[in-house]
């Protein structure tokens, strides 16, 4: 995210110009405009003008409007943010409390304007505009005829490509189709890879498969790059690394990001981290449970308690249209870290932050036991 300007009373207002340049930062500014906030940026509306015959023609017209937001809907597919609200500035076009609803694309600047910069937005703020926090990874999760190609960036896991071959039976007289259509599969999948992969931003590159499918796909892919001399891949080689998965679906994302190997070279980034403290999280359930509790009541009382050691909380708490609730929440995480403990702010877009989302989305490791959690009503 490109911050253009910076005009902001912390827990006082202000305004924020931003240039969103990626995927990732569409995320952030999802979590960031709230309703209630104003959204000021250029955009496209229909105009009706009376023409010289006296009939009415339609003409597209391009103005700057700013909105008082009443909803934000985020669509990852199309890495668009849509706001709705009732238009707060004089504009020929467009009536002052008219409905408009705007479109923040990436690399379109806006003005985000709030009565109250909070902790928890200063927070994405900071985070959308470390270049630091940005250390990307590409998986390819594979098995024969299928693979998906996701792309893993600070908050987000998108998918880029799904690539399906029928494949035939190894064995009996079909093995010459079985090559060939084996053959076709890799190749679709080295496509996908030099469209989507960019080598200057993914620091490492891991495949996953069971079997030796993985094995296969590698080597075909070295010898390709070598006879085709695609150079992305070859001055990369040491980035790929291979890793066992029990199949070639999403689901299998977790196991691959749990993989010590892989949690050696991600273990600076925002996604390594939530898996660590989740897993971290479920061993002490397991382990030790009254050590560790989940939902908001018993969260709360374990804070009261000064026994909140890690608190893990998902991004979608935050986006609460209630304002009191999002209050609240800010108020807990600032809270924690005053009492010394850690906190993992979850994205809802992660596999990680799924799963912790049918946990109520907010989790605790406690510093010592409290049993009594167990009386108290969820």
């Amino acid at each position: 995210m490109k911050l253009v300007r910076r005009d902001f009373v912390p827990n006082g207002p202000g305004s924020v110009k931003m240039i969103p340049e990626e995927d990732d930062d569409m995320w952030h500014a999802y979590n960031l405009i709230a309703a209630g906030d104003a959204v000021l940026a250029v955009t496209v509306r229909k105009v009706l003008r009376e023409s010289a015959s006296g009939g009415r023609d339609a003409e597209r017209v391009k103005l700057k409007l700013e909105i008082k937001v009443e909803s934000v809907d985020y669509d990852k597919e199309g890495s668009v943010l849509r706001i709705r609200g009732k238009n707060i500035l004089e504009s020929e076009h467009v009536k002052i409390g008219q409905f408009h609803t705007l479109e923040i694309e990436p690399h379109r600047p806006f003005v985000l304007r709030k009565e109250v910069w909070d902790s928890m937005a200063r927070d994405i703020l900071h985070q959308a505009c470390d270049p630091a926090a940005s250390a990307d990874l590409s998986v390819v999760l594979m098995q024969e005829g299928l693979a998906h190609l996701l792309l893993i960036g600070k908050s987000i896991t998108t998918t880029r490509s799904r690539i399906e071959t029928s494949i035939p039976r190894k064995h009996g007289p079909a093995i010459a189709g079985y090559e060939s259509a084996l053959k076709k599969f890799f190749e679709n999948v080295l496509q996908a890879l030099l469209k989507h992969v960019d080598f200057k931003i993914v620091r490492c590159l891991v495949i996953a498969s069971p079997g030796f499918t993985k094995d296969q796909f590698r080597d075909y892919m070295l010898l390709e790059a070598e006879r085709r001399q695609l150079r992305p891949i070859i001055e990369n080689k040491s980035h790929i690394i291979l890793s066992h998965s029990t199949s070639g679906y999403k689901h299998s994302l977790k196991e691959v990001l749990d993989t010590p190997n892989v949690m050696a070279l991600i273990k600076d980034t925002k996604a390594a981290q939530e898996v660590r403290a989740l897993k971290d999280f479920f061993d002490m359930l397991s382990n030790d449970a009254d050590r560790a509790c989940y939902g908001p009541k018993h969260v709360e009382v374990a804070h009261e308690r000064l026994a909140v050691q890690t608190l893990l909380i998902t991004d979608s708490l935050f986006r609460n249209a209630d304002i009191l609730t999002r209050k609240k929440y800010v108020k807990l995480v600032e809270s924690v870290k005053d009492a010394g403990g850690t906190v993992h702010l979850f994205s809802s877009m992660h596999v990680s932050g799924e799963q912790l989302a049918q946990l109520t989305g907010i989790a605790a490791i406690l510093r010592f036991p409290l049993p009594e959690l167990e009386d108290i009503e969820m």
